[in-house]
């Protein structure tokens, strides 16, 4: 972001990765991924989906000293609920066993509760994207629920690999079993669809409604998935499961006070492009502003008029 808006301040014309900050916070972002593809062969499923809410926290206090953005009073209460939330899913999170093997993943992947789950999930998945695709329904609940349907499926692929990949650099080769490449395959294609519809949300609504809708319905959908397949809290006591729901809870109310009525920052372009207007071709010409040097601007009164009719 603060790459896009350097850009634009200096009114340069080179492209985005070209910029070495553009291309810094690229890298972190990638290294952030390789962390968290990690982080699901060291930990539940149920503790590493909701600390996600880390980012959130992060990307608020850093737009302070990057993008100059004031420091709200909203800010810092959804940071202590969050970091509060946070604590005590590390304190009460399931102790469950973390090294999967590849047949212990196959008798997962063929148990009645996650055949149960599965067929539910499919046919919820199909009625969402007949609305989408047929009636041309593109509610911001209907393209994060497909998103978080996916990312269950996601979440469940990526700890059986990363779990596999971890217990074959020790020395107990799991490479060689079908079942790594068959939820190989179901990682990439889950993700991929999954970004597609997150990008139709992100294209069609406000950042600031989807990122904690995203967030609270992808967190539920993955802690649900962690505890039907891989069984996270299944000796877990009455009391963990209650803290460890009320951190969740902590943390969602966090994420959404923070994205609560935060101001989108567009962009200004002082100059209209007509060669890059979608599904318009160019048949005529913008005479030049007698009044000014800029090639085809609008002046400032023309645009209030038009806004207040």
């Amino acid at each position: 972001k603060c790459a896009h808006l350097r850009l634009v301040w200096r009114a340069e014309l080179k492209p985005c990765y070209r910029s070495k900050l553009w291309c810094c916070g690229i890298a972190l972002l990638g290294l952030a991924e390789l962390g968290t593809f990690t982080a699901y062969a060291l930990a539940p499923i149920a503790l590493v989906a909701p600390l996600g809410s880390v980012s959130v926290i992060g990307s608020a206090f850093i737009s302070v000293f990057f993008l100059k953005k004031t420091m709200r009073t909203a800010d810092i209460l959804g940071g202590t609920l969050t970091i509060t939330g946070i604590y005590l899913l590390v304190a009460f999170v399931p102790n469950v066993p973390q090294e999967l093997t590849a047949r212990q993943v196959q008798n997962y992947l063929v148990s009645w509760p996650f055949l149960v789950y599965s067929i539910l999930e499919i046919l919820i998945f199909c009625i969402l994207l007949y609305f989408y695709k047929r009636k041309a329904v593109k509610h911001i609940m209907v393209l994060l629920m497909m998103v978080a349907l996916l990312a269950s499926l996601t979440v469940i692929a990526v700890k059986a690999v990363s779990s596999m990949i971890a217990l074959s650099v020790k020395g107990k080769m799991q490479l060689t079993y079908s079942i790594f490449y068959i939820m190989s395959v179901l990682m990439a294609t889950s993700c991929a669809f999954q970004i597609k519809f997150l990008n139709q949300a992100m294209h069609l609504y406000e950042a600031t409604a989807v990122v904690p809708i995203n967030f609270v319905l992808f967190t539920t959908s993955a802690i649900i998935s962690g505890v039907i397949f891989y069984r996270e809290f299944q000796s877990a006591a009455l009391l963990n499961v209650f803290m460890f729901l009320f951190g969740c809870l902590l943390s969602f109310l966090g994420v959404i006070i923070i994205a609560r009525n935060k101001k989108e920052e567009h962009l200004q372009i002082p100059f209209i492009d007509c060669g890059h207007i979608p599904g318009e071709n160019l048949t005529g010409k913008i005479q030049p502003d007698s009044h000014c040097s800029c090639y085809g601007t609008l002046n400032k009164e023309d645009g209030l008029v038009k806004r207040q009719s």
